[in-house]
């Protein structure tokens, strides 16, 4: 039973962890690469030291103590040859170990290496791109071309505070041609990742849970300023994971994450995974962006944002079709710091969540983290002219308790006064950051009269979903079906539910079975004109019994969403945050 509407009439503001798991005895993961000496349309990289030449050898991949039956084959790995550590180094890294060990060890579960990393949360080693089997049905001919999937997997065994968001980013793609499938996992080669891989050790300090305490703050700071002095790493070039998002805008396919810039990569013609560079998009882009841009699929565009600490708390831009950015618009009307993931987007507008989550770094004297809830703030919906030149005719909504991280879609109402926004609802907000197991998020439909203030809110379902996803195709537009993974609690995956948006219910679902997770679906339409449902959903599941994952295929129209078909993976992929299906004539456009 779905509940009844909710209406909020609001005179428009327009101011133009759960319990400790057993210890998991995890090996440090540390899978060396040669750097790249390709550096088509990147960055250029300030360097502190002169990198040794590298050297490479070839190794056997060591078996994953977590897949109980699947074999691992041969894997070449560039190993790069490291001198050895200076005084100052190694002072550093004493300092570092008393700061985990005794001024800020992680007493709590959420960020407790032994707890956040447990399961098929365990990172794991490169994979070069390998054969897999089908094992049912068969690979529909709309799927050739490569789904790959972000998320955090460190290089080192954290051994102080660790979040689930800290770790290094690594792409999964299962390459489809003619039916077959080829694995391969590989770190984004982002500047962390490689400095630390040539170090041997951590260098840049966990954003998430390094900095909890004053006196967290203030050694791990230190520290930080000491190894940038002494030449051990250069801020300058990014400090950044690359390991939440893709997206593929202007013929160039990027891996994102909020706290840098793009990391552009590319999937060769085998399946590999390669690395091209940092991106700042001729010079325009010299700050942060977004993991979360939204593409117009009819006009090409891409608009994003960048949020932060300090005034202006929100800028937004967009590309054009060729990917060349537009100026900023800085929204100085956002008044205070807010933990801004996400937004929408409709054909006239950009509409932005001011959540009850924030930045407060005063919150640290108590011991608790710089991000938290404010439950005395009162949520707002801003509403800014897609093509604004400024913030002037921005509009600023009060809707009381609404707290969303994601957005699904939003569209323009056929009365031209009305904006739709369909996202899910955080109910346990206080809960975001450190016990996502008791993280409730409820989907709802956001509608907005710009004209009269009107807020009318209405619950689609009351099942714990995030993670929505739309038929590409309606990004912008009025849509129907949502497709949302369901939280078992979060952030494991249980199943994916389908709903109705315009019957308020849900008309669809598949539950992955007893011991099996996924991740987020990404929904890829059947090839020709079909209706908004004619397609199909695709994610990684985890079997934790046997130790071993699939790439599952969907039918999104079926009530069951039935299996059409699955493949059996070389080794399990660890569960992470979005992903991304990419055609094959979009990866040829890519190559070039």
């Amino acid at each position: 039973m779905v509940p009844k509407p909710i209406i909020v009439t609001t005179p428009s503001s327009a101011s133009s962890a759960s319990p400790r798991l057993p210890l998991l005895n995890i090996s440090a993961v540390r899978t060396e690469e040669k750097v790249q000496t390709q550096t088509l349309r990147t960055t250029p990289t300030v360097t502190t030291t002169p990198s040794p030449p590298p050297t490479t050898t070839t190794q056997k991949a060591k078996p994953d103590p977590l897949n109980k039956n699947s074999p691992i084959p041969a894997a070449r790995v560039d190993v790069t040859k490291r001198t050895e550590p200076s005084v100052p180094a190694l002072i550093f890294n004493a300092f570092d170990d008393i700061i985990n060990n005794f001024i800020d060890p992680p007493l709590k579960p959420s960020v407790d290496p032994r707890h956040v990393l447990s399961q098929n949360f365990a990172p794991v080693n490169e994979l070069p791109p390998t054969d897999c089997e089908l094992i049912q049905g068969s690979l529909p001919p709309c799927l050739d071309g490569a789904y790959i999937r972000n998320g955090p997997n460190p290089q080192f065994l954290p051994k102080g505070p660790y979040h689930l968001f800290d770790g290094d980013g690594m792409l999964h793609a299962i390459r489809i041609s003619q039916g077959k499938a080829t694995l391969c996992s590989r770190y984004v080669k982002t500047y962390k990742y490689k400095i630390e891989n040539e170090a041997g050790f951590p260098l840049i300090p966990n954003v998430f849970s390094g900095f909890n305490t004053l006196i967290a703050s203030a050694a791990r700071g230190s520290l930080t300023a000491a190894r940038v002095i002494t030449g051990q790493y250069n801020p300058i070039n990014g400090i950044g994971l690359a390991n939440t998002s893709l997206a593929l805008f202007g013929n160039r396919l990027f891996a994102l994450g909020e706290s840098d810039l793009p990391y552009e990569v590319k999937i060769t013609a085998n399946g590999d995974i390669q690395t091209l560079g940092r991106y700042d998009f001729n010079g325009k882009l010299s700050m942060s962006m977004t993991a979360h841009p939204k593409i117009d699929p009819e006009s090409g565009e891409c608009f994003a944002f960048r949020y932060g600490p300090v005034p202006p708390f929100l800028t937004y831009f967009r590309f054009d079709s060729n990917g060349m950015k537009q100026p900023d618009v800085p929204v100085f009307s956002m008044t205070r710091p807010s933990f801004l993931h996400d937004f929408a987007i409709t054909k006239k507008y950009a509409v932005f969540a001011d959540i009850q989550i924030g930045m407060n770094p005063l919150d640290m004297i108590s011991g608790g983290s710089p991000v938290g809830s404010d439950p005395s703030k009162v949520s707002r919906i801003g509403i800014l002219p897609r093509y604004a030149k400024d913030e002037s005719a921005i509009k600023w909504f009060d809707v009381p308790g609404f707290n969303i991280i994601h957005a699904i879609n939003a569209w323009d109402e056929e009365d031209g006064k009305t904006v739709s926004l369909v996202a899910p609802n955080i109910l346990s907000v206080e809960h975001t950051m450190e016990r996502m197991e008791l993280v409730h998020a409820m989907v709802e439909k956001v509608r907005i009269n710009l004209e009269t203030g009107i807020v009318t809110r209405q619950p689609l379902s009351t099942r714990n979903l995030d993670f929505g996803v739309i038929n590409p195709a309606f990004m912008a537009k009025k849509n129907r079906f949502v497709y949302a993974a369901i939280g078992d609690p979060m952030p494991k995956i249980a199943g994916v539910a389908k709903l109705d948006v315009e019957k308020g219910e849900t008309v669809g679902c598949r539950m992955f079975g007893e011991g099996c997770y996924g991740g987020e679906p990404f929904f890829v339409a059947r090839e020709g004109e079909g209706e908004e449902d004619d397609g199909y959903l695709v994610t990684y599941v985890h079997d934790e019994g046997k130790g071993e994952s699939k790439f599952l295929v969907m039918d999104a129209k079926s009530p069951e969403l039935d299996v059409v078909a699955a493949v059996k993976l070389p080794r399990r992929v660890p569960y992470g945050f979005h992903g991304l299906f990419v055609k094959e004539s979009e990866l040829r456009k890519v190559s070039v």
